[in-house]
């Protein structure tokens, strides 16, 4: 292809993401576990991007992330290693939330980028956090999916596991095909081709794919199926047993069901990915730039890009660079990548070396898992031990540390049958340094069990509390 026509698919990506964050961001999990009716209103006011860059920044978080990724590429070069990304990453400055937070967390606490994203270490590997920061991996490799899986295999294993890490292997894999070719589905069906056919994530898409054949003009049969077939949220501890749902794959089943819907018209796109409820600033980014870069910057309709002119030269917040930043780094580095990977620049021409895609491992998070019961704590901690009991394979304990210094550390020995099994550092709850649950175990032998906290260094002013227990067991109850 022309080097202008690879620029303007990469523009078209980067812009694509950021006007489907801004459109579904009124309505980011708000509706969960419903579809937002044809009746409800979803506005594009003018001023509508530039509003969120002046009062809510941190709508953008799928968009910094990716944008820490690329300015170390840009520091350090493509081959930029996961140490330097990792340091990047976890001493930043931007609000994070799920896989990211405790991510973040787990570095600057000495685990290593290649385990801070498994499911032993953080509860929320299967969350959608990578989904949505995966894009760089595509838009860096066009018509090169595996190499976007190489780039995933690297980055996202520091955020996620199992279906978790699959979302971004197939976010990436769907950007790097949207360039080479111009139907959504074959690019949907193509993509999948690099997630195990034996993981549950890849049984999920497979299954949209099927009722988007047997029901090609009704969106919300679909909907209504992923809701019946794979709504069940396993891991997250803020997710399971309640209406939110921000696990990987059935928002990434949202996104298909917008492209596969959309038929590549950008407007119905975006609409049918919001209208799917949950993450619903996330997921029309995500499909939104999917097709921004099939179509191309030039081919988004003229109402979807009247907001962005304006703030197309200001830096995203905690972040020292624009989209236009972003449009011309994102060029460079994908040529990079398409050099080193056997394609050529001939003046203004580029030659791609295609890849057929190939499926990465098997994983899976929180196997042997099944959520049984969330059990009401509401302690706080005394002086003295502190005991939680139940009985099961594993528990995840929420809580957190408030205090007037902000710069307070509570220190919390934590024993789980008599062992010690962990000193924890509590920051309070609005350090971006934060630790999202207080404490977690998993493959535990199925029997009572008791987890003994000790606070050892109170101060008076301090509390720790601990919200609530999530059990788990070796299967459901029926």
């Amino acid at each position: 292809m022309s080097k202008a026509l690879l620029a303007d698919k990469i523009k078209g990506g980067w812009a694509g993401q950021t006007i489907g964050c801004t459109y579904g961001g009124p309505v980011e999990f708000i509706y969960n576990g419903t579809l937002i009716q044809d009746y409800i209103p979803i506005q594009w006011p003018d001023g509508a991007i530039k509003k969120y860059y002046d009062t809510f920044p941190g709508l953008y978080d799928d968009v910094y992330m990716d944008l820490t990724f690329v300015a170390v590429f840009d520091r350090l070069g493509i081959d930029a290693p996961i140490d330097s990304i990792a340091k990047a990453f976890a001493t930043s400055e931007y609000p994070l939330w799920h896989a990211n937070q405790q991510a973040r967390y787990n570095i600057l606490h000495g685990i290593k980028p290649t385990e801070s994203g498994n499911w032993l270490n953080n509860p929320h590997a299967d969350d959608i956090d990578y989904q949505i920061e995966a894009d760089y991996a595509g838009l860096m490799s066009p018509g090169m999916p595996n190499t976007a899986s190489r780039f995933s295999d690297k980055i996202g294993h520091m955020i996620c596991y199992g279906d978790g890490w699959y979302g971004g292997v197939f976010v990436g894999a769907m950007y790097s095909l949207a360039f080479v070719l111009d139907d959504v589905e074959a690019v949907v069906t193509e993509a999948l081709k690099t997630i195990p056919e034996e993981s549950s994530f890849h049984r999920c898409i497979a299954d949209v794919i099927k009722w988007h054949a047997e029901y090609p003009d009704d969106w919300k049969q679909t909907w209504f199926e992923c809701q019946k077939k794979w709504s069940e949220d396993y891991g997250c501890p803020d997710g399971v047993f309640n209406p939110l749902d921000i696990d990987a794959k059935i928002n990434s089943a949202y996104v298909v069901i917008g492209l596969l819907y959309g038929r590549g018209d950008y407007t119905k796109t975006l609409h049918i990915a919001t209208r799917c409820g949950q993450d619903a600033d996330c997921n029309p980014a995500t499909a939104g730039g999917i097709l921004g870069t099939m179509l191309g910057y030039s081919h988004i309709p003229e109402y979807w890009k009247k907001n962005l002119y304006e703030v197309e030269d200001r830096d995203f917040a905690y972040t020292n660079l624009s989209l236009n930043d972003v449009y011309n780094l994102g060029l460079k580095q994908a040529l990079q990548v398409v050099l080193k990977n056997g394609g050529e620049l001939n003046d203004s021409r580029v030659t791609i070396a295609c890849q057929k895609p190939v499926p990465v491992q098997l994983e899976q998070s929180f196997e042997g898992h099944f959520p049984v019961d969330r059990k009401p704590l509401n302690l706080q901690l005394p002086k003295e031990e502190t005991n939680v009991t139940f009985n099961g394979v594993g528990a995840v304990i929420r809580g957190y540390t408030r205090c007037p210094d902000e710069d307070y550390v509570a220190k919390i020995a934590v024993s789980v049958d008599g062992n010690e099994a962990e000193t924890i550092l509590l920051p309070v709850a609005s350090s971006p340094a934060r630790r999202v649950d207080v404490f977690w175990k998993y493959q535990l032998p199925k029997t009572n069990h008791i987890i003994a906290f000790k606070w050892l260094n109170p101060k008076k002013e301090a509390s720790v509390n601990l919200g609530d227990a999530l059990i788990y067991s070796d299967k459901l109850i029926q």
